[in-house]
């Protein structure tokens, strides 16, 4: 071993902690799941071919250092560019040094200290940055018992809070539509209740302890918590902390499917929410929601509901007659205004179901129904001094909401305005990811007065399904913007349908 190997060594180690810096904000915005790494990898090859180039050179550079140990370090150097695209460091949305990623920094540069020195004598430390994204992924494997024996304080105090101040439990899950159902029933139950709501979307465990720990106050009648999941067990375990005593199932979708591969599985680790409750909100326009509400009836109380596919549920809300709204409360219709940029029907109807289990009375109920919230960046829809529609469908894209904000652009838009849609497309689909995204592109272009403006690289080629000559591309949702707000009149309608965090081509 000479002078040069431990020099190109040590240079090749220092890179690769440099190159390090992309997949730590990575993993940091990944929730540092393990997988997430490599699945984001994935997701930049398919995207963008050039990477795989990119690839192509570290291993042959790897190779290479084995009788020329300075190409470990121009393997190094590759790395830090690769792929292109996905950029080392941003000014904004950077890596923020938390003391959880101080202690992902800490586990991988260690592993790729060890693995140096193991190399080193091999005279094969040139494939070291080969390994940098592996590595990064055990480092997060090893991190998960570390970060849960530290994060069980906050659990424990959480649940000691909950024992202590004693309000109701209310446990919301599903594909979508967690958050406005959440926002929905905390408007109807503070008409009789003091309510807390878990804030936003952060519905983990680490979220909702928070939520109890910082914001739960004595005299509080209700704590309504969201529940999400990437797998089963999840929520199962979050029920063990805050056992609810209502829970509901809003929907079951797609929105799952790229971690959890099937319907199947997902439907099993969103039940997880049911059994520790004594009363079930459930959406039984959902097939195997109808299943279970109906299987469920002999065991516990059941709250039905529906968006007018099943009438006899004990909650309806449906379109009237007269093209407003109404509300059926066992088999009594009463009309009822919703604010204009109301969500998805079901949500609504989740959300009284969830209100009536814990005795909102009917009047009440009526009399706040027109207040019930937006809920930001979900269909949310304002109209500007130009007369130009805009509505914002940035947050948990989906199918089914995706069809619904465009029917109501189209809706707004009326006979003579046109819809502009931009987009990068539907993620975490699995599958069915690049069938859902032509049928998207197909539906957003389906007629003369509409356009569809396709941004970033990730579904490009699912989203060119659609008319050709009503389809643009831009590298950017800013670079689209301004080139629709150059197009757009009083009377248009643009509609923001998803928008890709920035670690995503």
């Amino acid at each position: 071993m000479t002078a040069l190997d431990l020099v190109a060594a040590l240079a090749t180690l220092v890179l690769v902690v440099v190159a390090d810096l992309r997949w730590w904000r990575v993993a940091q915005r990944e929730h540092y799941g393990p997988g997430r790494v490599l699945a984001m990898t994935g997701i930049w090859l398919r995207a963008v071919p050039l990477g795989l180039l990119g690839l192509v050179a570290l291993v042959v550079c790897a190779l290479a250092g084995v009788p020329y140990p300075l190409m470990g370090v121009v393997a190094a150097v590759v790395l830090i560019a690769w792929p292109p695209g996905l950029v080392l460091w941003r000014s904004e949305k950077k890596l923020a040094f938390t003391a959880r990623v101080k202690r992902l920094v800490a586990l991988t540069v260690g592993l790729q200290v060890v693995v140096t020195a193991a190399l080193l004598p091999l005279g094969a430390v040139s494939f070291l940055p080969l390994l940098a994204v592996p590595l990064v992924e055990v480092a997060l494997l090893a991190a998960q018992p570390i970060e849960a024996r530290l994060n069980k304080r906050w659990q424990v105090s959480a649940a000691e809070k909950i024992k202590r101040v004693s309000p109701r439990v209310v446990a919301i899950t599903g594909s979508y539509g967690k958050t406005s159902t959440k926002n929905y029933v905390t408007h109807l139950l503070q008409g009789r209740w003091s309510t807390l709501a878990s804030p936003a979307s952060f519905n983990n465990v680490l979220g909702l302890s928070r939520a109890v720990n910082d914001r739960l106050e004595p005299g509080t009648d209700v704590f309504v918590a969201e529940m999400g999941t990437y797998g089963p067990g999840e929520i199962a375990s979050l029920c063990e902390i805050f056992r609810p005593e209502v829970s509901a199932i809003t929907t079951i979708g797609e929105a799952h499917l790229e971690r959890m591969k099937n319907r199947e599985t997902i439907v099993r680790a969103k039940s997880e929410i049911l059994p520790p409750a004594s009363t079930v909100v459930l959406n039984v326009d959902v097939p195997e929601l109808h299943e279970i509400a109906e299987r469920m009836r002999a065991e516990k109380r059941v709250i039905a509901v529906s968006a007018g596919e099943h009438p006899e549920a004990e909650v309806v809300v449906r379109r009237a007659e007269d093209g407003g709204w109404e509300l059926v409360l066992s088999g009594a219709a009463h009309p009822v205004r919703l604010p204009a940029d109301v969500g998805h029907p079901t949500n609504v109807a989740v959300a009284v179901g969830l209100a009536v289990a814990l005795d909102v009375p009917e009047k009440t109920l009526l009399e706040r129904l027109p207040g019930i919230p937006a809920t930001p960046h979900r269909a949310e829809a304002t109209t500007g001094a130009d007369g130009v529609a805009v509505i914002d469908d940035t947050f948990n894209s989906n199918p089914t909401g995706a069809a619904a904000a465009l029917a109501h652009a189209r809706e707004l838009a009326g006979e003579s305005g046109r819809v502009w849609t931009i987009t990068p497309g539907m993620m975490e689909l699995g599958h069915r990811q690049r069938e859902r995204n032509a049928a998207l592109a197909v539906d957003a272009t389906g007629d003369e007065r509409s356009t569809l403006c396709v941004v970033g690289r990730t579904n490009v080629p699912a989203l060119l399904a659609g008319e050709k000559e009503r389809t643009k591309r831009f590298a950017s949702r800013e670079a689209a913007t301004a080139w629709v707000r150059k197009q757009a009149r009083a009377g248009d309608v643009i509609l923001f349908e998803n928008d890709l965090p920035d670690h995503y081509p």
